[in-house]
């Protein structure tokens, strides 16, 4: 301070203010007055950690508008450790509070968080490394803060299975096209589901919903789909580009990053004396991702600290190299193998068990036919060494650190012999089809596809046997492999390409006793879109059994369709009976029934339903198939009077709707940010 007073007395303010992080004694205030001079009018003037807390206890909302603050204080941080139902419950306390201070506020937080208030669906899009995730995490974080119970789902069933009105519930989708093979016929399986659960929390006054995705997925994916086309979901996306971050936000994120992270302090003095900090945030490649990268103490400790700043400026000119140098010369033999399994686990990560039994197969495979040593502890060892550097581990879930390295091994994975061996070694149905989709993609016309599908013959038994489904915590069911009208069109698939008769003798016992059995919500109308494949000619290729398999996938419908199914999923099959040509007489009159079922059984409906969002959804759906089923209009209106009544009932007792946190949009955010301010700005870093 006693350097400031000169320019207190040229400034001649009529009051000076001083507000200060350090802790303050009586004493050292009576220091600092003197110091200050005349221009500080009273000692309360003098402003410390206590007073300024204090006054945050007595101005909540501007506590609430500023998500680091409100975020840092104890009883929120107590209520996001402690929140059992969100994805980070293995989180602890210090590592959501370094997520919160690394975290740079901008005016993203507050238009995203507009958008889902108005909406209750928000879809954050954009490049990767822009910062979607962190985004969506400080939104679910506040919102749990505030009193809300936060669910991440890895499917839409999920999603399905936990809403409930009465309760303030936020969902989060991270990634959620990322294991979708965007073809037409794979992503029509998933747009309609999507698209219910969107409907679901819209209508729904206590849910949210904030899903991400990479722009350029979401744009090949409404080119596709019309369903995500629609109006409604561009209306609910926030698209989070570079160009958010303004020069200020760009160097404060960097700032953060090197205040809080494990940079090494030698490699920060470097940095900063180096003056090439303006450089690096204005690099035409800047991407809160490699800052991330270019700060972590594991990353970076092959660097002197006098190499620091050029290390810097040459990760942000060759992007694609961070993971290469790492991949190709800091790891074993070992470790690639166990990041290729956990490449095809899926966007959400894998079990230990389950990649060990995967790690050992594909491990086994790749040592004897390179002639690489193996040895009895190499799946432990593995996982050793990637963790903190290339993958993370949270209680029993194995996952990528950082969705770039996704990003480096789907370049890496074009070779048809690691994906042969990949291919052989599946254990689970899920792993083998996302080696298939993968094959697929990057093999489209090529001849290693077929000698890519002939390494399936092996895990046939795998498709007929596994089931889809477990029990957890003795109550719970949830989905655990790939369902069964996915393996039988999966193994049709193989079949076209090999002519393996293998595929097809297994895909027609599959259809015959499916593990566990069809189910009526994953099934039916998948069954009946593969048997419109299958009515093609061209997609799967002509067998001469081929006409008996039909029949028993239309029989296999048909069962479902007598087992009862509720009015929505009724209303799918129905659409897609509606645009298909030629389908049986036996499913149009077992889908006739089940509407009539579903009408007349509405009464024994409305009493086991408590959610008035999902009775609308089935009275909008009972509306559209009794005109299809020619059901009575006396009936019709009869079950639907019922449906309202009980809507009724429940919105008695309802709660009104729920309202989320709100974040301020300063417009500090858009200040100049000169060199002069940026040197003043990291020059505190130095020691």
């Amino acid at each position: 301070m006693k350097k400031e007073r000169a320019s207190i007395d040229a400034l001649e303010p009529d009051r000076y203010i001083l507000a200060t992080s350090c802790p303050l004694t009586p004493n050292r205030k009576d220091e600092l007055a003197e110091i200050i001079g005349p221009r500080l009018l009273s000692l309360s003037d003098i402003v410390g950690p206590d007073e300024l807390n204090a006054s945050l206890k007595d101005h909540g909302e501007v506590e609430r508008a500023h998500l680091k603050l409100w975020l840092s204080s104890s009883h929120v941080l107590d209520s996001v450790v402690n929140a059992s139902s969100h994805a980070f419950s293995a989180t602890t306390e210090v590592e959501i509070e370094a997520k919160v201070r690394v975290y740079a506020q901008n005016p993203s937080l507050a238009d995203a968080q507009s958008t889902l208030e108005k909406n209750h669906v928000l879809i954050v899009s954009g490049p990767p490394g822009v910062g979607k995730t962190t985004l969506a995490e400080m939104l679910a974080y506040a919102h749990i803060g505030d009193g809300w119970e936060f669910i991440a789902i890895r499917s839409l069933e999920d999603g399905f299975a936990r809403i409930k009105d009465s309760q303030k519930q936020i969902f989060f989708f991270d990634d959620f096209l990322g294991t979708i093979a965007l073809d037409r016929q794979s992503l029509a399986a998933n747009d309609s589901a999507l698209a219910k659960f969107m409907n679901r929390v819209r209508k729904s006054p206590n849910a949210r919903f904030v899903l991400t995705t990479r722009a350029y997925i979401l744009n090949e994916a409404r080119s596709i789909s019309d369903r995500l086309a629609d109006d409604r979901v561009e209306i609910s996306t926030y698209v989070l580009d570079l160009e958010s971050y303004t020069r200020a936000i760009r160097a404060r994120i960097l700032y953060n990053h090197l205040l809080v992270g494990n940079t090494p302090q030698t490699h920060i003095n470097a940095l900063v004396d180096s003056g090439q900090i303006p450089q690096i945030v204005d690099h035409k490649n800047y991407n809160p991702r490699i800052v991330e990268w270019m700060t972590d103490a594991i990353q970076i400790g092959s660097f002197e600290g006098a190499d620091y700043p050029k290390a810097f400026l040459h990760a942000l000119a060759n992007p694609q190299k961070i993971w290469e140098v790492a991949f190709k010369s800091h790891i074993n033999d070992a470790c690639r193998h166990l990041l290729i399994v956990l490449f095809f686990s899926g966007s959400f990560g894998e079990e230990i068990a389950e990649l060990r039994k995967t790690f050992d197969a594909l491990h086994g495979t790749l040592c004897s036919k390179l002639g690489l040593p193996r040895g009895l502890q190499d799946f432990e060892d593995s996982l050793r060494t990637l963790e903190g550097s290339f993958v993370d581990i949270q209680d029993t879930t194995v996952n990528f650190i950082n969705p770039s390295v996704r990003d480096f091994l789907a370049n890496f994975l074009i070779d048809a012999g690691l994906l042969a061996a990949a291919a052989s070694s599946s254990q689970s149905v899920s792993f083998a089809s996302a080696v298939w989709e993968f094959t697929k993609k990057k093999f489209l016309l090529s001849p290693a596809k077929e000698i890519i599908a002939r390494e399936f013959h092996g895990v046939t038994e795998v498709l007929k046997s596994r089931p889809y489904q477990r029990l957890v915590d003795g109550n719970r069911i949830v989905f655990a492999d790939s369902s069964n009208s996915a393996r039988v069109e999966l193994l049709l698939e193989w079949w076209s390409e090999t002519s393996n008769e293998t595929f097809f003798k297994a895909a027609a016992d599959l259809v015959r006793d499916p593990p566990q059995g069809f189910d009526a919500w994953r099934d039916t109308n998948a069954l009946l879109e593969l048997v419109v494949k299958i009515d093609d000619g061209d997609y799967f290729g002509a067998h001469s059994d081929m006409p008996e398999l039909k029949a028993q996938i239309e029989g296999a419908i048909v069962t479902l369709l007598e087992q009862g199914m509720w009015a929505e999923d009724l209303k799918t099959v129905s659409d897609t009976v509606e645009e298909t040509q030629g389908v049986s007489l036996e499913i149009q009159s077992a889908l006739k029934a089940a509407i009539v079922t579903e009408i007349d059984n509405v009464d024994n409906y409305c009493r086991d339903q408590d959610s008035s969002s999902h009775l609308s959804d089935q009275a909008e759906a009972m509306k559209v198939l009794g005109q299809r089923a020619g059901i009575p209009d006396w009936s019709l209106s009869s079950a639907l009077d019922m449906i309202q009544e009980r809507i009724a009932e429940i919105e008695e007792h309802e709660t009104t709707s729920s309202t989320s946190p709100s974040f301020s949009s300063s417009s500090l955010y858009n200040e100049e940010f000169s060199d002069e301010a940026m040197d003043a700005l990291f020059s505190g870093l130095k020691q």
